[in-house]
C-alpha cells in the first residue's frame, strides 16, 4: 500500500503492481449496504436477547397440591418435586453433600420447604457446615437458613433424621457423634435452641407442638417433651414392647393420631398410643399361620405408609427368609387399623420395565414395551400416600428411576412417574 493510502493489485498478465483509487474515495455497492443493515439488525437483536438474559425471570408454583410428591436422587443428590396428577416435574431442591438427600419438609401455615443439609468448605472435604436451608413454597428460592451444629447424622434412608414438630415452630434433627442426641432448631427465629442427649435411642416421630418420640435399643420407646421456648422438658420411656435381637422393628414408621405404628422384621405391628403418659404399647399380626409358612414378610426400605381419615395402613410383602426385611416387595397389603385386619393386596407394576421403557423411548402400549413386561421385578421398597379424600400411593425401587401412581383405594395402576433420578429410598408427599 502507498503512502497516500491507495490499495494496490498484482496484474499477472503485465507482472506489475497497478494502483486503485483510494478506498476511502469508493462508493459502497449496494450488496455491503444490505450486508451491513443486516448485521446491524442481528447486532441490535443480539443486544436485545443479551438484555432478556440479564433480567431475572422467576417462574411461580401454584398452591402446594394434594398430590405433590418429592423424590430424592442419591446419585445427584437433591429432591425433585413431581405432580402426581400431571406427571410432571415442578421444580428441584439441592440436598447438600449428603449420602441419602433428605426430603423437603413442608410448613404450610408459613409457605416454607425446610432441607436438612450438610456442606463442605472444598466439596467432599473442608470445613463442614450444617444448617437448615430454607425455601419459598412457590419459588423454591432461598429465603434463608439457620445454622446446626456439626453433628447431623446421616443414612442411606435417613427415617426419622429430621422431623419438623405440629405446628411447624420446632424441627428436630438426629445426631449420632460423639453421642446419640437430637438437635432442636426455633424454625419461627431461626436459631438454634438446644441440643438433648438420648442415649440409646434414634429416630425422631413428632407427637404434638412440642413433642416426639423416638425407638431405643433396649426395646423400649421414649417420648421427649420440650419446653415453650424448645428446650428439654421431660423424658419418659414406654415399657418394653420388643426384642431388638429376636424380632426388631423397622424405623420407617406410620403415624395416626396419637399413636405411631412400627412393622417388626417377623410381621407384627405395634402401636404406641402417645394420648397416655407414659405412651401404651400394644400389638397384632399382619400375617396368619399360613402366609407365614408361604414365607411371606414385610420388608423394604420406606415400607409403610398411613393414610389418617380412612384409617388405613400400607405395608410392603415379599417372600423371602431371615435377613430380608430390606427386600422389596411384588405386593402392598392394605389394613383397617381400627379393626386389625387386612381388607386388600395391591400387585405392584414392573418398575424395570417403566424404566427402561422410557430410557428406551418406547411408545406406551407398543408392543415392543409390553415384552418388557415379561423382564423379572422385585417390586417396591419405597412407599408413601396423599392425605386427601382421593389418596394416591407412590412407591418406587430404590434401583430404578420410576415412580408408581396407584389410586389408594383399589390399587389401580394410574401412571408412572419417569426421569426420577436413578436412585433413592425415600418419598414425602407435602
Amino acid at each position: 500500500m502507498q503512502r497516500d493510502g491507495s490499495l494496490q493489485k498484482f496484474d499477472s498478465a503485465l507482472g506489475r503492481r497497478v494502483p486503485r483509487r483510494s478506498f476511502r474515495s469508493r462508493r459502497l455497492p449496494a450488496r455491503c449496504l444490505l450486508f451491513a443493515l443486516v448485521g446491524a439488525v442481528a447486532l441490535a437483536g443480539s443486544t436485545q436477547a443479551q438484555q432478556a438474559l440479564d433480567t431475572p425471570r422467576v417462574a411461580r408454583l401454584p398452591a402446594v397440591g394434594d398430590h405433590w410428591v418429592w423424590v430424592p436422587d442419591i446419585i445427584l443428590a437433591h429432591s425433585l418435586l413431581f405432580d402426581g396428577d400431571s406427571g410432571d416435574v415442578l421444580g428441584t431442591i439441592d440436598g447438600g453433600t449428603t449420602i441419602s438427600p433428605k426430603p423437603p419438609l413442608y410448613a404450610r401455615d408459613r409457605g416454607e420447604f425446610y432441607s436438612v443439609e450438610i456442606h463442605y468448605a472444598r466439596g467432599r472435604r473442608g470445613a463442614r457446615t450444617d444448617v437448615v436451608t430454607i425455601y419459598d413454597e412457590q419459588t423454591l428460592a432461598v429465603t434463608g437458613e439457620g445454622v446446626l451444629p456439626t453433628r447431623t447424622s446421616e443414612s442411606a434412608g435417613s427415617f426419622g433424621y429430621a422431623a419438623l414438630l405440629d405446628g411447624a415452630r420446632f424441627l428436630a434433627t438426629y445426631n449420632q457423634f460423639p453421642t446419640t442426641s437430637v438437635s432442636i432448631t426455633d424454625l419461627a427465629s431461626r436459631a438454634f435452641v438446644d441440643e438433648i442427649v438420648v442415649a440409646g435411642c434414634a429416630g425422631i416421630y413428632p407427637t404434638g407442638a412440642r413433642s416426639f418420640g423416638m425407638l431405643c435399643g433396649d426395646g423400649t420407646m421414649l417420648a421427649v417433651t420440650l419446653d415453650e421456648t424448645g428446650h428439654r422438658q421431660s423424658m419418659v420411656a414406654t415399657e418394653r414392647f420388643f426384642d431388638a435381637v429376636l424380632d426388631p422393628v423397622m424405623m420407617a414408621g406410620g403415624r395416626h393420631g396419637d399413636r405411631w405404628l412400627f412393622v417388626s422384621f417377623l410381621g407384627t405391628a405395634h402401636e404406641i398410643d402417645f394420648g397416655t403418659t407414659p405412651p401404651t404399647p400394644s400389638a397384632w399380626p399382619l400375617l396368619d399361620e399360613s402366609e407365614r409358612s408361604a414365607g411371606w414378610r414385610p420388608g423394604g426400605r420406606q415400607l409403610t405408609a398411613v393414610h389418617h381419615a380412612s384409617g388405613r395402613l400400607f405395608v410392603i410383602f415379599h417372600q423371602g427368609g431371615a435377613g430380608s426385611h430390606k427386600d422389596a416387595g411384588p405386593e402392598v397389603w392394605v389394613y383397617d387399623i381400627a379393626k386389625r385386619q387386612r381388607v386388600d393386596r395391591f400387585e405392584m407394576p414392573n418398575f424395570t420395565a417403566a424404566f427402561l421403557g422410557t430410557t428406551l423411548a418406547l411408545e406406551p402400549g407398543s408392543f415392543a414395551a409390553w415384552l418388557l413386561n415379561l423382564l423379572p421385578d422385585e417390586g417396591a421398597d419405597t412407599i408413601t400416600v396423599s392425605q386427601d379424600a382421593a389418596p394416591l400411593l407412590f412407591a418406587r425401587s430404590s434401583e430404578r428411576g420410576s415412580i408408581a401412581v396407584l389410586d389408594a383405594r383399589t390399587g389401580e395402576h394410574l401412571r408412572d412417574l419417569t426421569e426420577a433420578g436413578l436412585a433413592g429410598m425415600r418419598l414425602e408427599v407435602p
